[in-house]
């Protein structure tokens, strides 16, 4: 029989990174409902007519900022979010800028840098 938790048992939970050379996440987000940009702590009167948002997970975190600047020399994005310790950039812009500018890094990552790269993912 399992034995329960209760409230004055202590759960440990140990988190782990392992810094690869591995961009996890490459998605974009087509025509996405004003209440994301604001969950976004995005202002969507100025974000809204950006018909697209990218955002990239990548480790090392600090390769974050080389993203950031692929992106920009890529498509005629908006960084909206780079976080050299989370790895994360989100982006926001038409889709087709978007998307050169995901192509762009996914193309560099691992043809340049040697990354594992997962596909662009879209919805």
């Amino acid at each position: 029989m399992a034995q329960q938790l209760t409230l004055e048992d202590k759960l440990r939970i140990v988190q782990e990174l392992v810094p690869g050379k591995q961009l996890s996440l490459a998605h974009i987000i087509a025509n996405p409902d004003k209440i994301l940009y604001t969950k976004l702590g995005l202002d969507p009167a100025v974000e809204y007519s950006k018909s697209a948002i990218g955002i990239i997970t990548i480790s090392p975190c600090e390769t974050a900022v080389i993203v950031a600047d692929i992106a920009i020399k890529a498509g005629n994005i908006d960084l909206s979010f780079v976080d050299r310790f989370s790895g994360t950039v989100i982006m926001t812009g038409l889709v087709s800028e978007v998307e050169s500018a995901m192509n762009a890094i996914v193309n560099y990552v691992s043809s340049t840098m040697g990354f594992t790269a997962c596909a662009i993912t879209r919805t």
